[in-house]
């Protein structure tokens, strides 16, 4: 499999914004402020969250670099408010009263079309974007792409906490965005046509807005030629977030090798299913293997993803070594909150204050102590 052929990628991430008691803060207007218009972050579905998408890049250290630049661009722009930017699926913290909903009629009808779930469903992922060719090609790909959601789920599973509690789930972010009308596991897809239909089928019903809210774990974006991945929390730190957009660039090169071998038909249900165990237990516990369908552990399935990614492992390598250290990011929110059994240091933990350097590299060498710095 030949992952190094220039092939293009591009993450969205989505953070919070919250006070230094960890209270969600309505700024996310006055936090892009002082952003420069070149720079691509803009608010989010509540006021309380904003959102960052790279260029097309095509290499892990250019991804890193952008990444690293957004995240910049926004913690500047949160502390200048009083806020702190939290790069977590769900917020640690209780809250108290219902956020706002962002700016633009968009998002003022979909609060309005979905209800109170808008407030409860408030979650932050992290979006992969892998350039195809066409349509056509897009579509045979998230076929092949639907065995894999649940390994990538649990690999990115990083909101153990929610409204102040542990939710006893390693993605609660998942639970709760899968209550949307067009969320959850990407049906199989018998052709372009047969996803025009689809699409359609939910505009008719009403379940979505327009095709945007076609809300799909994997799907062909409708506004880039790309395969667009949104299974995964926002990651708490950008080698995480490189890390699964060259396991997702591995995964779609390795369909596009093989789209004359049809995709297995894997029931949606079976899906379903598996998304919520890698829901449950995260890159800690077991999940189907897409190649055989039996129970393994994430982390084995993982290692043998890790072998095909050819030149791209150097560029990953330690990212894997830090995961096998100090596990992913539900787990070290959990370790956190267990040195004091306090939200303060989970919150501690998935604020984002763009120190990845040092600490990354104590982290990744297993030193105690570092799960609430970026590795």
């Amino acid at each position: 499999m030949n992952t190094d052929d220039g092939r293009t990628m591009g993450v969205e991430e989505e953070f919070f914004l919250v006070d230094p008691t960890g209270r969600l803060v309505t700024r996310a207007e006055q936090a892009l402020a002082r952003a420069d218009d070149e720079v691509d972050v803009k608010p989010e579905l509540m006021r309380c969250q904003v959102e960052s998408a790279t260029g097309i890049c095509r290499t892990a250290q250019e991804l890193r670099d952008e990444l690293t630049a957004l995240r910049t661009t926004l913690h500047e722009g949160a502390t200048a408010t009083g806020a702190r930017l939290v790069a977590s699926g769900t917020v640690p913290h209780r809250q108290h009263g219902a956020p706002m909903v962002g700016p633009g009629s968009r998002y003022q009808r979909m609060a309005e079309m979905v209800g109170p779930i808008v407030f409860g469903g408030m979650t932050c992922g992290c979006h992969v974007h892998i350039g195809v060719s066409d349509r056509a090609d897009a579509v045979r790909v998230c076929n092949h792409l639907r065995p894999w959601s649940p390994v990538l789920l649990a690999l990115s599973a990083n909101s153990p906490f929610h409204d102040g509690t542990d939710s006893g789930y390693a993605s609660t972010r998942h639970l709760q965005w899968s209550r949307w009308p067009c969320a959850g596991p990407t049906p199989y897809l018998e052709s372009p046509e047969h996803y025009e239909e689809l699409v359609t089928a939910l505009l008719s019903s009403g379940a979505a807005l327009d095709r945007k809210m076609v809300y799909w774990d994997v799907r062909p974006s409708e506004l880039q030629p790309t395969v667009e991945v949104r299974v995964a929390d926002v990651q708490t730190t950008v080698d995480e977030a490189v890390l699964l957009g060259i396991l997702v660039r591995a995964l779609v090169a390795r369909a596009l090798d093989n789209l004359s071998t049809p995709a297995p038909r894997i029931p949606t249900a079976v899906i379903r299913a598996g998304m919520w165990r890698a829901a449950k237990d995260g890159l800690e516990g077991k999940v189907p293997d897409p190649t055989t369908g039996e129970t393994r552990p994430t982390r084995d399935i993982l290692a043998d993803l890790f072998h095909d990614l050819g030149p791209d492992a150097a560029e990953v390598k330690s990212t894997m070594d830090y995961l096998r250290e100090t596990g992913g990011g539900a787990h070290r929110q959990r370790r956190a909150f267990g040195q004091r059994q306090r939200l303060d240091d989970v919150l501690n933990a998935v604020t984002w204050t763009g120190k990845e350097g040092k600490e990354g590299k104590e982290g990744k060498e297993g030193k105690e102590g570092k799960e609430g710095k970026e590795p």
